[in-house]
């Protein structure tokens, strides 16, 4: 039987080989900022899970999908304002650097939200 790390795992690998570095980055920055969390496989994507889904992120063609929360998204409006955002998906085009430290605050944000519940 495969854990959900080896789902992961698995998941990162079936991407295309120039996207792995990025989705390895992301969750590396994930499983730091979110010790309590587990890491699973939900909606078939990489989720990190405490009292609630905190994120979700995917591999798309042309860009990193970041799925936190509608209201991540509005707290993190003004940083996020030169990316496709939706209620509540983000939208990282691989033909611009990632922005690892802002995905990091937003991890960490949505830590501290379902903390504070």
């Amino acid at each position: 039987m495969m854990t959900q790390n080896q789902a992961v795992t698995e998941y990162i690998q079936h991407c295309p080989r120039e996207r792995q570095d990025v989705l390895n980055q992301i969750r590396e920055i994930m499983l730091a900022s979110l010790p309590e969390a587990e890491e699973t496989m939900k909606y078939g994507m990489p989720t990190y899970y405490y009292r609630e889904n905190l994120i979700h992120f995917a591999c798309a063609q042309k860009h990193l999908e970041i799925y936190p929360t509608p209201s991540a998204i509005v707290h993190f409006a003004k940083e996020l304002a030169g990316y496709k955002t939706s209620k509540g998906a983000i939208q990282f085009p691989y033909d611009q650097p990632i922005p690892y430290d802002l995905i990091q605050k937003i991890a960490l944000w949505r830590r501290a939200e379902v903390l504070a519940k």
